[in-house]
């Protein structure tokens, strides 16, 4: 195991932290409802993902490094804030499927740790569902808000996600760019 190793599960780490505190802040403010239902749910999971991830680097020998700042963290600069539940839930799509894309993408890299392979394995099932459950919750929304709108919203958040994506990448290739060559994968 390398530092860039140790260095990007701590990073996976704190960033299912940040989401389990968001969601958790989140569920308490919303009425009670199917909304409110499953995000307490979601907030569980993220919880269990940061306790995951730590296992992970713990059966690999190694501590979690401290980090100043989660993925998600740079979507309010490049997307704004969010002001209602809808442009909330259309954030968490996009994030949900950068999560799991990236996640999966890790998971095919050539002789990956078993500890990681069998962490993104688990978090995996967690994260379709939460995909599932926000787009239903968006369709649901397209009612009060409009189906258009919906729509809309989420391509805002998901261009964003583009641009957040493609800084991290070029900020952090040095530490992440076995997981993103191809050429590392074991198909």
């Amino acid at each position: 195991m390398t530092e860039h190793d140790r260095w990007i599960l701590s990073f996976y780490r704190h960033s299912e932290i940040s989401g389990a505190q968001f969601f958790a802040r989140l569920a308490k403010t919303l009425p009670a409802g199917p909304i409110q239902h499953d995000l307490t749910k979601h907030f569980a999971d993220e919880s269990q993902h940061a306790w995951y991830w730590t296992k992970a680097l713990d059966e690999m020998g190694l501590e979690p490094l401290k980090m100043t700042f989660a993925y998600q963290d740079q979507y309010l600069e490049a997307a704004g804030m969010p002001t209602n539940i809808m442009e909330i839930l259309s954030l968490t799509q996009v994030f949900e499927r950068r999560i799991i894309s990236q996640y999966a993408r890790h998971g095919r890299v050539k002789d990956v740790h078993p500890a990681i392979k069998a962490t993104i394995n688990t978090i995996m099932e967690d994260e379709k569902w939460h995909i599932h459950w926000v787009g239903e919750a968006l369709k649901g929304l397209e009612e009060s808000f409009g189906a258009e709108r919906v729509r809309k919203t989420y391509e805002h958040y998901r261009q964003a996600d583009e641009a957040v994506y493609e800084r991290f990448v070029t900020e952090h290739e040095e530490r992440i760019g076995h997981i993103l060559d191809k050429q590392n994968y074991a198909f």
